[in-house]
């Protein structure tokens, strides 16, 4: 029987951000396609993401893939087109989220040249966290996946405006993955597609872990925060499926701060 049911199509969909807001989207009534990059020690991890979206009535389809990689990318979509088709669904993908956290957290200028950031680290920071949003998006409009009413989300954070050590190829990132959410949404507006940076506070995710001085930035933001407590990956999966519906497309282009006001007096 033909389904009417949309998708959401989730990179990095294995932990962190990714892992919330993928499930609040399933229980919130879509399935999901999820992409991510487990080793067999993680993976039962994946497995348990997977079962908690069938026991919430989602469908969900994983690949375990390298999302900057081109030619997977390409695999990742002839796969989708090849479900919906076999679905008969007309309705497609009505969300993309771009929740991809993996780079080189090395300071620029070292007293040893071997401790700073290479071209080659720099570059991938910044073709896997900001520029591999353009090109999913591209793909994904060109397979004819998504369309009027369609939302577009990429997780940012407040390193794209602020200095962190060791967060500079990260910091350049999330300023370029901004630029680009903004360059998209004025292209894509008059197709009735929202695209919109998604700016959490501090959240105690493995991304979060994996820079250097974090727990000083967790005792930072819960000495300044109003509410004396960190972002969550549900405060953020919560306003991401407030925000994804048809009716919401006019509000596009911007970076939507879910941190309680941590920017603000931080």
């Amino acid at each position: 029987m033909p389904s009417n049911k949309k998708w959401a199509l989730v990179l990095g969909a294995s932990s962190g951000f990714g892992e919330a807001i993928g499930l609040a989207l399933a229980r919130a009534g879509r399935n999901v396609f999820g992409v991510h990059l487990d080793r067999r020690a993680t993976l039962p991890n994946v497995e348990r993401i997977q079962a908690e979206m069938t026991a919430a009535g989602a469908r969900s389809v994983f690949f375990n893939v390298n999302a900057a990689d081109p030619e997977k990318r390409a695999e990742v979509l002839a796969g989708m087109r090849q479900i919906l088709a076999e679905e008969g669904n007309p309705a497609g993908v009505d969300v993309v989220l771009h929740s991809l956290a993996f780079g080189a957290l090395k300071p620029f200028v070292t007293e040893s040249a071997a401790d700073a950031i290479t071209k080659a680290q720099l570059d991938m920071t910044l073709d896997v966290m900001a520029h591999s949003l353009v090109y999913w998006v591209q793909d994904v409009l060109q397979a004819g996946l998504m369309g009027p009413g369609g939302h577009v989300f990429a997780m940012t954070s407040a390193g794209g405006h602020r200095i962190w050590p060791s967060y500079g190829g990260v910091s350049a990132a999330k300023a370029a993955l901004e630029s680009h959410c903004r360059q998209l949404a004025v292209e894509l507006v008059p197709r009735g597609i929202a695209v919109n940076a998604v700016r959490a506070g501090v959240t105690d995710t493995p991304a979060l872990r994996k820079i250097p001085g974090n727990d000083k930035m967790i005792e930072h933001c819960l000495a300044i925060h109003p509410a004396k407590r960190l972002t969550t990956p549900a405060d953020v999966a919560g306003v991401v499926v407030a925000m994804a519906r048809p009716e919401t497309s006019w509000l596009t282009g911007n970076v939507l701060g879910v941190d309680g006001c941590e920017d603000l007096v931080g």
